[in-house]
């Protein structure tokens, strides 16, 4: 039976008894950016099971994409040395919530196993929660399961420290006796001949956070089983590599190696297999390689792919040719692989393509860094970081190679050399005040700052802390600069990519702080930056914080531009993008955001008028605050990495954007005014950054740019509308009075200076030149060899220290006169000489000058030597 078949006829059979056939989730949890991937079936029915949300259904099956290759969850450096270890895999499922519990979970998981697939009742064992005597009861009862075969263990699985959970009843294939190992629960049950299928978990409990358990109003049911595990015991094969979907993939990879697989090329060819499920799928949900979270683990996956393409002999990409076989073999079930093939082998190549630039060097140093090591001493750390630093080896590779090697590594210093990098790499624009632990000490002892600035532009407030330097201080006085802490503040500190409000403090009309920046601290504390411009400040003083408020308003216009700028880019270039970073300040916004190749132009016009569009028609720009996990569902744009609390601040704009934010914002699109693109770059591999312009920002932008036209028109004596052609006209004159005018310079420098001395028929001319084209010397050269037959033509071209040497040789003398030898006799007395060429013609030079008369007699010598000797 094919995987296809088995696939479908899980979900067939459910659906016969009553239960709604669900599509997958996606790889990328929705509504948990804290979760890296969907490992298991019942993550898209989390709270459902906790009753959170409710289903229109009371019973659900599923085929769940899963990924186990980060996070709490990593099979990752087991794939390709075992027979079950997966890094993507499917799990089969069904689920009740709070309809059917134990007796009809049992009743189905045999029904299924035992008539639709017809596997053996003899080689089906079970293990069940020891103290679960209900389950042993229904096992015997529904199965004829005799006591001996089922084991009891300490079979308990729980969502987390807290939630549901409960006992969960585990049923195995027997392989026979023919395969080593012994039954779950014995000594060597790690063998090959028992192998878990399917895993019934009956939640019947409510973990609490003080460790009781207690009885859940509706006990429900979470199923699990492996399809890869179950379609090769349906084939009758003990390694899932050898299931049907596997190898017509290994037959590709076949196919592109242009060799057979073998017992020592087979973890190779299975990794790679495995591997092209995993980035394929993360590629068409729009996961893109990168250097944090996902994206790095997606990296991962393609870099370990790839190493094990090289050690099969592959030195050109390969791994994106893989991609129509998956694509044919699973497209009918999963379509987003159709819909995305061409994009996913657009990221499989060009991740593979920049590896491979630095794979060979990383290779050589990790090879001779273990040659260098005595017997039991551990790989450098610091070695290990710059072949991530540098030559982009996931630490994984490193210790995958290193294990083959039987060479341990030293973790520890690899882990200071990273935290040494994450604290070089900070910058103010973190709004993390973790840069001057000093100050953070300092900060711990003050008491959380109270934020009004959604509100309020100005408030009245108490001075709590002042620091100067690096110790609190009781107060300060005019020219120093300060560190103030306040009960409240209107200041928005920098966060989020928002740059911090900027503003004054004030005590009456005595005493003025400057403030130019804030900063937050992880426990809430407010940090402001100034400088005493007026008087003694003292703590305990009554002040009132007052924000710059134009600059406070274009800060907002760029923020909401911003918003609307992530969902234009969302909707013209692909759902693949999300934003990797922000800088938002008065004068202009940055916005990074993953994206293989650099966007075209008339993209760009597109996602402009988008955001115009969205501007013009003036939507109310609503902020809320929500529960977290009820805001994503709703569609709320979250962060991966990001920490946010259970209650969230939620900014709504129309229909188009929402968006989990801290920032300030403008109240209605329409306030907005006007956005502009200014650049879209690259700044590193699949990220890309555009800077724009908006508000008040981009009025001053265009009024500039108008000006600058108009002066340049004006200067052209043409009109604004053909400036373009006038000046396609003028640099077209100006190149071609260039040409003209190096052509004139040639000419005059080559009319003196030739110095010439026949021996036999043969002449020998040097000319010595000054600030002349190399171009125009090739070209000279030629024109003096074609003067006469046999001929050898020296011209030497100074320029400041460095005097460069091009010699020629006429056809009827290169048999027995090579231009190499005369060239090297030339350069000699040149210091970082150096040079090459062909018979016929060739360069060099080097640091110092040299006299024409001297080259001169320098010809003849070598000519009397007969060069051809020397060459």
């Amino acid at each position: 039976m094919k995987t296809q078949e088995i696939r479908r006829l899980f979900l067939s059979f459910f659906d016969k008894n009553g239960h709604r056939i669900i599509p997958s989730s996606d790889l990328v949890p929705a509504g948990d950016p804290s979760l890296l991937f969907t490992n298991a079936g019942m993550v898209q029915f989390k709270d459902v099971f906790t009753g959170v949300k409710t289903r229109p259904c009371s019973r659900a099956t599923t085929v769940q994409k899963c990924l186990r290759a980060g996070g709490k969850h990593n099979d990752l450096d087991q794939v390709g040395y075992t027979a079950r270890h997966h890094t993507f895999f499917e799990m089969l499922g069904n689920f009740s919530f709070g309809e059917y519990f134990k007796e009809e979970a049992i009743r189905f998981a045999w029904t299924f196993l035992t008539q639709e697939l017809r596997l053996p009742k003899d080689r089906l064992c079970v293990t069940i929660f020891h103290e679960d005597t209900e389950a042993s009861a229904l096992w015997q009862k529904i199965a004829g399961i005799t006591p001996i075969s089922i084991t009891t263990m300490d079979n308990f699985w729980s969502m987390g420290d807290v939630g549901p959970c409960g006992p969960c009843s585990e049923i195995f294939y027997d392989h026979g006796v023919r395969f080593s190992g012994g039954p779950p629960g014995s000594p060597d049950e790690n063998g090959d001949r028992f192998v878990e299928i399917w895993n019934l978990v009956f939640m019947q409990f409510d973990q609490q956070g003080n460790g009781q358990k207690t009885p859940l109003p509706k006990p429900s049911i979470d199923t699990g089983m492996g399809l890869e595990r179950i379609s090769a015991i349906m084939q009758g094969v003990t390694d899932n590599y050898d299931i049907d979907l596997f190898k017509t993939l290994r037959t590709t990879l076949e196919t592109i190696t242009r060799h057979k697989e073998k017992p020592e090329t087979r973890a190779s060819f299975k990794v790679i297999a495995d591997h092209l499920r995993a980035a394929a799928f993360l590629c068409a949900e729009g996961v893109m390689p990168g250097p944090e979270g996902r994206s790095y683990v997606l990296r991962r996956i393609i870099r370990r792919a790839v190493r094990h393409g090289h050690l099969l002999g592959l030195k050109e990409p390969f791994f994106y040719q893989l991609m129509p076989t998956l694509t044919h073999e699973m497209g009918a079930d999963y379509p987003e692989l159709r819909t995305a093939e061409s994009r996913v082998k657009n990221v499989l190549e060009h991740e593979e393509i920049r590896f491979r630039e630095t794979l060979e060097r990383g290779l050589l140093l990790l090879d001779e860094e273990i040659k260098s090591l005595t017997p039991q001493q551990a790989f450098s750390g610091a070695t290990a970081f710059k072949l991530y630093d540098t030559y982009g080896f996931p630490l994984d590779l490193t210790e995958t190679i290193l294990r083959v090697r039987d060479v341990s590594l030293d973790k520890e210093a690899f882990a200071a050399a990273l935290e040494e990098q994450r604290i070089r790499s900070q910058w103010a624009g973190s709004g993390d005040v973790r840069e001057n632990p000093a100050l953070k000490a300092l900060a711990t002892r003050f008491p959380a700052t109270s934020f009004c600035g959604y509100t309020k532009d100005e408030v009245s407030a108490s001075v709590v802390g002042l620091i100067r330097g690096e110790e609190s201080v009781q107060q300060a006085i005019a020219g120093e600069d300060v560190v103030l802490i306040l009960d409240k503040t209107p200041f928005y500190a920098i966060s989020g990519g928002q740059l911090a409000d900027h503003g004054e403090i004030r005590r009456q009309q005595d005493v003025s702080i400057a403030i130019t920046d804030v900063h937050k601290t992880t426990e809430g504390v407010f940090l402001h930056m100034g400088h005493v411009t007026q008087g003694t400040l003292a703590v305990g003083d009554t002040v009132i914080a007052h924000i710059d408020q134009d600059r406070r308003r274009q800060i907002a216009t760029h923020h909401s531009a911003t918003h609307l700028l992530h969902k234009a880019l969302r909707m013209v270039l692909g759902a693949h993008v999300t934003q990797k970073g922000s800088s938002i300040d008065a004068g202009r916004l940055r916005f990074d955001f993953n994206h293989t190749e650099p966007t075209q132009h008339t993209d760009l016009e597109a996602i402009e008028h988008l955001v115009n569009q969205w501007i013009r028609e003036n939507f109310p720009v609503c902020v809320s605050e929500e529960d977290k996990n009820t805001a994503i569902t709703a569609g709320a744009t979250a962060l991966f990495g990001e920490k946010y609390q259970d209650i969230v601040r939620v900014v709504r704009m129309g229909p188009h954007s929402i968006e989990l934010c801290g920032g300030t914002h403008v109240a209605a699109t329409g306030n907005i005014g006007f956005f502009h693109i200014l650049s879209e770059t690259g700044i590193g591999s699949g990220l890309r950054r555009i800077e724009a312009v908006a508000g008040a920002a981009a009025e001053q932008y265009v009024r500039v740019l108008c000006r600058t036209v108009a002066d340049g028109a004006k200067l052209l004596n043409t009109s604004e509308e053909k400036m373009c052609a006038a000046i396609t006209t003028t640099l077209s004159d100006i190149e071609r009075l260039r040409r003209e005018n190096r052509r004139l310079q040639a000419e005059q420098a080559f009319s003196k200076g030739v110095l010439e001395e026949q021996i036999d028929q043969t002449i020998l001319t040097c000319q010595k030149v000054f600030g002349v084209d190399a171009r125009d010397v090739r070209n000279h050269v030629d024109v003096l060899k074609k003067a006469s037959p046999s001929r050898i033509v020296v011209v030497l071209v100074e320029t400041q220290d460095q005097t460069s040497v091009y010699v020629g040789v006429s056809p009827d003398l290169q048999k027995d006169h090579s231009a190499i030898p005369y060239l090297n006799a030339i350069i000699a007395p040149l210091q970082d000489a150096g040079g090459g060429g062909r018979p016929d013609f060739a360069q060099g030079g080097g640091k110092g000058k040299l006299e024409a008369q001297d080259v001169l007699s320098t010809i003849k010598r070598t000519f009397s030597q007969k060069g051809s000797s020397l060459s």
